[in-house]
């Protein structure tokens, strides 16, 4: 019979230093990613009356928004199957990218069903990243899943929209306001996590 009891895990040790600068790494990456959102939605609310070359621009850039957003996630994020899906998130939205670009030529239900598209499998990955990090070092990661979710079932929404009589690009400033405002709760919430951790270790 071993002898061997286990040792209680303490703060310090729970906060390991690749823990916070991961914790680091991800706050400013939500805060860029939230703020660049809503701007791109202040722009792009005044700019797609007419699907012409500035808003096909600016629908070509949200999504390339996201995929080096992924780029740098992948690089700050250790091995595994988050780290995956991170980098498939990335060639997902270079992919869209592309997409929304040719898909602009036919009109606004063309971006529409585009964007709805990549809306739900990307909003899918991030769920799963978020179920993947919820843990003592990110927090419980809500409005990442919140913010996931919605985006599946956005997207789901856009394309029985597009495929209506009269389809409408205004719901895609609603929908990158909403996300920025999550990624930057997220980023908050990061912030707090990394006081808190800081707290118990002082």
């Amino acid at each position: 019979m071993s002898t061997q009891t286990a040792t209680p895990s303490t703060p310090a040790a729970s906060s390991s230093p690749s823990a916070t600068g991961e914790r680091s790494s991800l706050l400013r990456l939500y805060l860029g990613r939230g703020v660049l959102a809503i701007a791109w939605a202040a722009a792009f609310a005044g700019a797609h009356e007419h699907v012409d070359a500035v808003a096909v621009t600016l629908l070509v850039v949200y999504p390339l928004i996201d995929a080096v957003s992924s780029l740098l996630d992948y690089r700050a994020t250790p091995n595994g199957s988050e780290r995956r899906v991170t980098a498939f998130n990335g060639v997902l939205s270079t992919l869209a990218a592309i997409a929304i670009g040719i898909a602009g030529a036919g009109g606004v239900a063309s971006v529409l069903h585009v964007f709805g598209a990549w809306a739900v499998v990307s909003g899918a990955a991030q769920v799963v990243v978020g179920i993947r990090r919820r843990g003592p070092e990110l927090g419980k990661q809500w409005p990442t899943l919140i913010s996931g979710g919605l985006s599946f079932l956005v997207g789901i929404t856009y394309n029985i929209q597009a495929a209506g009589d009269n389809p409408s690009l205004d719901v895609l400033s609603v929908y990158a306001t909403g996300g920025g405002v999550w990624f930057v709760l997220q980023a908050v919430l990061l912030t707090w996590k990394n006081r808190q951790l800081r707290t118990r270790t002082a």
